[in-house]
């Protein structure tokens, strides 16, 4: 069963970099839709990204397009957020999440409850 292991966050300045990965151990991420949501306090878990690792499809939440790249390194297990000009309104608890056996068809950062396996989470935050 495949475990994951989210990392990287940490503190900025609004308009800094970071980045946060997600590895995969027990198992590789293989034929599944994985994804990155996030989490502010009081506020609902929120997809930002996702990635079907076999057609290649990638989406984004309007808040990030332009900001934010997902990427996948298959011989390394590991998922990645590059997340740029970050803004206060970043700040959140960051989840990695996949769906295995399926890619991630429609709207897949709308339907959290689709992905079965969850990391532990990394904080980020950002200061103004």
């Amino acid at each position: 069963q495949v475990r994951l292991v989210d990392s990287g966050g940490g503190s900025v300045q609004a308009g800094g970099s970071l980045r946060v990965s997600c590895v995969a151990y027990g198992a590789t991420f293989g034929w599944s839709c994985v994804g990155w949501f996030r989490q502010a306090l009081e506020n609902e878990r929120e997809g930002v990204a996702a990635i079907g690792t076999g057609d290649g499809k990638i989406y984004y939440a309007d808040s990030v397009k332009g900001r934010f790249t997902v990427s996948l390194d298959t011989d390394k297990n590991t998922m990645y957020l590059q997340m740029n000009s970050l803004k206060p309104e970043d700040t959140a608890m960051y989840y990695c999440a996949t769906a295995r056996g399926v890619q991630c068809g429609d709207s897949p950062l709308r339907q959290p409850g689709a992905f079965g396996t969850w990391g532990q989470g990394t904080q980020v935050t950002v200061s103004s």
